[in-house]
């Protein structure tokens, strides 16, 4: 009986050490794949007058990663989360950058204080929101489809029965990646959601509408911009009289809109 007792003990502390070594297993897996988890960084470097664009500036990234932008001005960097980058110019480096606290990595334009005799010639390309909206799901998928792992997500049912997702599982122990990743998607629709009022409620429309002199359309661009609900479920004709409206009320004296 004594050796019955003693059998049952060391075959649950087997069971234990086991569940420990996997427990080792999965957070080693999720620590490196947070490792590697990569982003995009883009935008342009201009001049000190932020209107031209300098081309050739050098861009690093603490990862070893490098490039340099373009004749436009254009640059795109691969990094990792815990990286930094910073740019050279004519052998002048920038203070650096860490990458999760760039508030928008997809368009992290930056003036360089050079002076150049010489300027290359400006090449301004006509946005299309729509393409650049698309382009921006496509870049950052991962991202904008991402959830937290649940039960659901970690079971799977196949022709065997129901079974673990070990992929999902491993997603459970990666906390600071599953945060950070919460966070930059956040981010990125928050800034989705900014650029479509930007598209609607832009300056042509509003001026055509309000006849308001440059100082005070600025005014009123800030004062009265719109809510995000509003500016993509109403309709043009609300949208263009919700303008008329808040124009008149702008230059009655009113400071704030109201819907």
């Amino acid at each position: 009986m004594h050796l019955q007792i003693v059998s049952l003990f060391a075959a649950k502390e087997l069971v234990k050490a086991r569940l420990v070594y996997t427990l080792c297993i999965l957070l080693s897996v999720a620590g490196a794949q947070q490792a590697t988890a990569q982003y995009t960084v883009r935008g342009t470097v201009l001049d000190s007058s932020h209107r031209y664009p300098l081309p050739s500036v050098s861009v690093q990234a603490t990862n070893g990663a490098g490039t340099a932008t373009d004749s436009n001005g254009v640059y795109q960097l691969n990094v990792g989360a815990k990286d930094s980058i910073w740019f050279s110019y004519l052998g002048k480096p920038t203070r650096k950058f860490p990458v999760l606290k760039i508030t928008d990595i997809s368009q992290f334009d930056i003036a360089l204080q050079v002076n150049i005799p010489v300027l290359p010639e400006l090449k301004i390309r006509q946005r299309n929101y729509k393409q650049d909206s698309l382009q921006n799901r496509e870049d950052y998928a991962k991202i904008f489809n991402f959830h937290k792992p649940n039960l659901e997500s970690m079971t799977s049912i196949g022709p065997n029965g129901a079974g673990i997702d070990i992929d999902e599982l491993i997603r459970v122990f990666q906390f600071k990646k599953n945060k950070s990743t919460m966070r930059f998607q956040e981010r990125l629709l928050q800034q989705e959601q900014d650029k479509f009022i930007d598209h609607r409620f832009n300056k042509a429309l509003v001026r055509r509408l309000t006849h308001l002199d440059e100082d005070s359309l600025d005014r009123f661009m800030v004062q009265f911009r719109p809510s995000f609900e509003f500016t993509a479920y109403s309709s043009d004709y609300q949208f263009q009289l919700y303008i008329k409206e808040s124009a008149a009320k702008f230059k009655a004296g009113a400071t704030s809109p109201t819907f």
